[in-house]
């Protein structure tokens, strides 16, 4: 088998060459604290779900809708509490979960993420192709103490977002990455 220069194959037990980028598990989980962040808000957005489920089932009980059927009159209640129940189990399992998987790490060239729990997501960006470099906290994520970091190049899919950082990390790496990538940028040609 011939290799050409574009298509140069690794053979298993063969190192790859200086620069290679190979997936592995970023460096660094996301700050504990966001655990925290996520059962909140799967907690309101599990309670909200279930106000509006509820009263629409009341609402298919009580009012006088010829076209719904009897069975769906007398058996309305089961669709708020099965999905309470699917709720509670989703704020049980999803946050830890997340917190497993969730890793990121930002070495001096590349921005490496690997997000998703049931399918997974594996991003280098690298530094020197970085538009903006953004840093946002709501409510609920300053209550917590942690941000979000998100980096943008001109490609969508460059794109990316770690999620869950310690606020004053994701401060720190907003700055540094921003440094980093005009350094970058003013060597390119």
């Amino acid at each position: 088998m011939t290799n050409s220069p574009q298509h140069e194959q690794i053979e298993p037990n063969e190192v790859p060459h200086a620069g290679t980028a190979r997936l592995r598990p970023p460096e660094h989980r996301v700050s504990r604290s966001a655990v925290g962040v996520w059962t909140v808000r799967l907690l309101l957005t599990g309670a909200v779900n279930t106000v509006l489920l509820s009263a629409v089932a009341w609402g298919v009980r009580v009012l006088p809708f010829a076209w719904i059927p009897v069975w769906a009159r007398e058996h309305a209640w089961v669709l708020p509490v099965a999905y309470g129940v699917y709720a509670l189990l989703k704020v049980a399992v999803v946050p830890s979960w997340r917190y497993r998987v969730h890793r990121w790490e930002a070495s001096g060239d590349v921005i490496y993420t690997r997000a998703g729990w049931v399918s997974r997501s594996w991003q280098l960006v690298p530094v020197n192709r970085l538009q903006t470099v953004d840093h946002t906290q709501g409510w609920l994520e300053r209550l917590f103490g942690v941000a979000t970091l998100k980096v943008q190049t001109a490609s969508y899919a460059g794109s990316s977002t770690i999620e869950g950082l310690d606020a004053e990390e994701a401060r720190r790496m907003s700055e540094e990455l921003a440094v980093r990538a005009a350094a970058l940028q003013g060597d390119a040609t």
